[in-house]
């Protein structure tokens, strides 16, 4: 019975987000039920594939990344993949019309990390995070708006830079394993080998102005997703005061992060917050 698959299918998604990011599992759980599944498999597609040119080191990473980019239009031609993870994607993707330049984009990011080392201007900068990061937080307001286009077409600028100050501050926070693992430099005209606290500052300042932006498509948001992405908000707020308050040399040198406890007093800060309309 194909709808025992497709059960198992999402819950592989599910599985796939709690195991590979807490934080980010808690925030889909904050969502309403309705669209938690849906999320979980956008999530699990864009892991997978980054987990492809980031982690499987002694593998051929492209072969891995094209069979991984064939199986997906495979699925989505046949309205079914044996891969689990590829099988809720497709799923949502057609549920929710997301659109496929959104999902090339990603790849082509997702590719970019295969071979490019350093983002030598700000045209750079900014494609390579449009398609790592901008997109899915397009894909996500694709299933948080429900088919609805002119609540999408409102709110789609401030989701891609809620999507753009995530991913910039995990790259302030993996400044190391990119720098010493991956030997990649995302940040332009920054040399990570003399990293200071002028560039420190100058990354922070243009996080902060994403976030202030994004907060304001925050309070647009429909009850279903509200909560949820209001908690990712706070939690990635408070990681970059931590990022703010931790000296430059120390981010070079540790992966810095935020405590499960912290984690649960933001949650708890996150409800109230919530319920008393203060969002």
């Amino acid at each position: 019975m194909k709808q025992l698959f497709d059960d198992v299918s999402f819950k592989c998604s599910k599985i796939v987000t709690k195991n590979y990011s807490t934080s980010f599992s808690l925030a889909v759980y904050m969502l309403s039920p309705s669209i938690r599944d849906a999320i979980y498999s956008v999530y699990g597609f864009v892991r997978f594939a980054d987990e492809i040119v980031d982690s499987f080191h002694g593998y051929d990473k492209e072969d891995l990344i094209n069979d991984f980019e064939k199986e997906y239009y495979k699925g989505i031609d046949r309205g079914i993949s044996l891969n689990p993870i590829l099988n809720s994607f497709q799923q949502t993707v057609k549920k929710y019309n997301i659109t496929d330049d959104m999902v090339q984009s990603f790849l082509k990011s997702m590719k970019l990390d295969l071979f490019k080392s350093d983002y030598n201007n700000k045209a750079e900068y900014d494609d390579y995070i449009y398609g790592s990061a901008d997109v899915v937080g397009l894909m996500c307001l694709k299933v948080f708006v429900n088919g609805n286009d002119q609540k999408y077409n409102q709110l789609k600028d401030e989701a891609m830079r809620l999507g753009s100050a995530f991913q910039k501050v995990n790259f302030l926070r993996d400044l190391k394993d990119d720098n010493l693992i991956l030997n990649r430099n995302y940040f332009p005209g920054v040399d990570l080998n003399s990293f200071d606290e002028n560039a420190k500052h100058e990354i922070i300042k243009e996080i902060e102005e994403d976030f202030r932006v994004a907060y304001q498509g925050i309070l647009k948001l429909p009850i279903e997703a509200k909560f949820g992405v209001y908690t990712a908000f706070v939690y990635y707020k408070k990681l970059l005061k931590k990022l703010e308050d931790t000296p430059c040399h120390e981010i070079g040198n540790e992966r810095i992060r935020v405590s499960n406890y912290t984690k649960a007093g933001l949650l708890a800060q996150s409800f109230v917050t919530y319920k008393l309309r203060l969002v």
